[in-house]
């Protein structure tokens, strides 16, 4: 049986309905957000829905291979770094919501490529600013993902709100110009346009690139494996004493369109004049930017042992220290080691603890997580044993 292959458009071929629905820009579909962002909507509106990716020599669209008869989604070629992708996309659909999740997101090769990272991260964003400000100011609502990153080398703990911008990779430092950017033209130009703090999340579509998937993935390895009596690879780790504050990423996804909708999730919120000098009688609703977190801490080494436990291992257990530190299970004769320190793994500069306040969001817009960290954990095991 052939599979079927997803049809891409190009922009000037976007279909639009007829009637009066709201038409929902996303780009960064065929990663994690992107792409339960899309589920998200078809469950809970009757939004028309453009995704957005970039062209590349080989697809990789298996977060989104559910959706290749969805009357009500269609994917188009797009490139956040190209100014002329985006007007065009503007001209053509007048998106009524921009959602912006396409990053150069993987924290630890923001070092390697760190003009790469700002060029899309940062000057993407201004040029999504500027099309909207241009094409449609009064009518597109605009979302950027922030990340808890930005705050770095913290000051405090748990981060909210109010905690200062202190990013400790380029990664981090560029989601901090997008804010401020963001804030400048929101403020300037009378756009509805946020970034939210969105602590670290995770779920079975995250790229394994990632520390967590790369976790779960390689103990299902670890498993199969020791099933066949084969003695496995370990598992190879940088800083096992990093923290982080997870999520499913699902949760976020709702916290997300709460953000977009702030006057229908708050009944107390107030629209408010604000002046603006090229906007006569500007009138827009009182809009907030959130921490969105569960409020946990769990380190990277903490990580691994929930994820062997929720694959029914229990038995295994750390030996050694520093960068001779190990995760050991004994199968007579012989003692394996399922997970062991690389250094190249480190950071130049790493942050050590991140852990997020998401009072406000949950005391304005009604948010909470749905889901605790060993469910989100044992979610991604049990997708990676199969």
């Amino acid at each position: 049986m052939v599979e079927k292959v997803m049809t891409i458009k190009n922009i000037a071929d976007i279909s639009l309905p007829k009637e009066s629905i709201s038409v929902v820009f996303i780009t960064g579909v065929t990663g994690q957000d992107g792409s339960i962002m899309i589920d998200y909507l078809l469950r809970n509106t009757n939004a028309w829905i453009i995704g957005g990716a970039r062209r590349l020599s080989v697809e990789n669209h298996s977060n989104i291979k559910h959706l290749q008869d969805e009357p009500r989604f269609q994917l188009v070629n797009f490139d956040l770094t190209d100014s002329h992708s985006i007007y065009k996309l503007m001209e053509t659909a007048k998106p009524d919501y921009f959602i912006n999740f396409a990053a150069q997101s993987f924290v630890a090769s923001s070092w390697d490529f760190a003009r790469q990272t700002w060029q899309v991260n940062s000057t993407g964003v201004l040029d999504c600013l500027e099309a909207i400000r241009k094409i449609k100011p009064n009518g597109c609502r605009f979302y950027n993902a922030g990340s808890s990153e930005e705050f770095g080398n913290v000051v405090y703990e748990p981060q909210d709100e109010k905690h200062p911008l202190r990013p400790r990779s380029p990664y981090g430092a560029s989601k901090a110009a997008a804010r401020q950017l963001i804030k400048v033209y929101r403020e300037s130009y009378n756009l509805y346009a946020i970034q939210g703090w969105l602590f670290n999340h995770e779920g079975p579509r995250r790229g394994e690139e990632f520390v967590t998937r790369k976790i779960t993935k390689g103990v299902a390895r670890v498993v199969k494996d020791l099933l066949i009596n084969k003695t496995p690879v370990p598992i190879e780790l940088g800083n096992l004493d990093a923290k982080r504050d997870w999520s499913d990423s699902e949760d976020m996804i709702d916290a997300v369109w709460r953000m977009l909708n702030q006057e229908k999730y708050n009944r107390s919120i107030e629209t408010q004049p604000t002046y603006n000098p090229f906007i006569q009688e500007s009138i827009i609703p009182f809009i907030h930017e959130y921490v969105v977190s569960s409020g946990g801490n769990h380190s990277i080494r903490e990580f691994v042992e929930v994820s062997f436990k929720a694959a029914g291992m229990t038995d295994g257990y750390w030996i050694g220290n520093g960068l001779d530190e190990k995760f050991v299970i004994d199968r007579a004769p012989l003692r394996l080691t399922l997970v062991k320190i690389n250094p190249k793994y480190y950071r130049p500069a790493e942050v050590e603890v991140l852990r997020g306040d998401s009072g406000l969001i949950r005391k304005e817009l009604g948010w909470k997580p749905q889901n605790t960290f060993d469910q989100l954990v044992k979610k991604m095991i049990e997708n990676d044993l199969k």
